[in-house]
């Protein structure tokens, strides 16, 4: 008798650590990946700006300028039936240089303006920005976080060199989310049309961000709830935070990538791109800010910024 009353406890036990657990799974689920509002991140220390940052990003000239192109709005059906929009803008003259960007988490296609400028007005490129699926006028109920964001974009890549022509040369250009995502491209049989990625503050790969971010937010240990969240995942939006692995991507690419991180980059922290670069199989580069925190690194150092962009695509590009 005994026996059996210690084995109905012990599988009760375990029967609420389990729901627990599930639960707990499904509220992160819905807090970070399902598609919505995220007000987790509003007063995120990690997140804050100086003003003249700030100003920069909400209103600098890129702002205005983007509103004021005509932009040519392209659409695509993804590989899992998913509607997928973007923005085309040609060069100011007849180009085969173009370059598609891909934004961070929770933003647009239109917010890569803020790097389109210049390659539009002084490099004289044409320009392809899409909105993210999940984001914008994409469809998709949840955050792919870069993972089936990368099959995404090779799809987008072929549609753009059916459009341009295949003589088009292509530079990818990331910024956070987006540049995981263009790093995880990096390990699929991109066309031979891309010539250079640069990833401007990408993290190592899904796991290791929400780790990490678990840890600095809410003081959580990353097991049990995050193989947990790994499953719900998996389920609801089909790929697991493992699996989702921007370092084991970059072990297989063949284009060379320029790495670009703030040191003081607390909500991505700079010592990702640095493990991602020394696990990059191909040419690599990385510069790295002073003094600049997540994604502001072309706000601190522009001309530097524009300068390493310039060097790259004169040493990678033909045309």
């Amino acid at each position: 008798m005994k026996r059996k009353s210690f084995l109905k406890w012990l599988i009760s036990i375990i029967v609420i650590v389990f729901t627990i657990n599930s639960l707990v799974g499904v509220f992160f689920y819905n807090l970070v990946i399902k598609r919505g509002p995220k007000e987790y991140l509003q007063n995120n220390e990690d997140l804050e700006v100086a003003p003249e940052i700030l100003g920069e990003f909400l209103n600098g000239d890129w702002v205005i300028w983007t509103d004021n192109q005509d932009f040519e709005k392209l659409e695509m059906q993804s590989y899992d039936n998913l509607n997928l929009q973007g923005y085309y803008l040609p060069a100011k003259e007849k180009s085969k240089k173009l370059v598609v960007f891909a934004h961070g988490y929770l933003g647009a296609a239109k917010d890569m303006g803020f790097f389109g400028q210049y390659y539009h007005e002084e490099l004289d490129f044409n320009l392809f920005t899409p909105d993210l699926r999940g984001h914008g006028k994409s469809e998709g109920d949840y955050y792919g976080f870069g993972w089936h964001d990368r099959l995404d974009i090779i799809d987008w890549l072929n549609v753009l060199i059916e459009k341009e022509g295949k003589d088009v040369e292509i530079v990818l250009h990331g910024l956070s989310m987006g540049a995981s995502a263009m790093l995880m491209a990096s390990g699929e049989k991109l066309p031979e049309q891309v010539k250079l990625i640069i990833a401007d503050s990408p993290y190592t790969s899904v796991y290791d961000m929400f780790a990490y971010q678990m840890k600095r937010m809410y003081n959580l240990p990353g097991k049990p709830i995050l193989p947990t969240l790994s499953v719900v995942t998996k389920i609801r939006a089909g790929y697991s935070l493992t699996e989702a692995s921007t370092k084991n991507q970059v072990k297989k690419a063949s284009i060379p990538i320029l790495y670009i991180h703030g040191k003081q980059d607390t909500f991505v922290p700079t010592h990702m791109a640095l493990k991602l670069s020394k696990e990059t199989a191909s040419d690599y580069e990385t510069f790295t800010v002073d003094n600049a925190g997540h994604g502001e690194s072309y706000i601190i150092e522009k001309k530097a910024y524009q300068n390493k962009i310039n060097e790259y695509i004169d040493r990678y590009l033909d045309n």
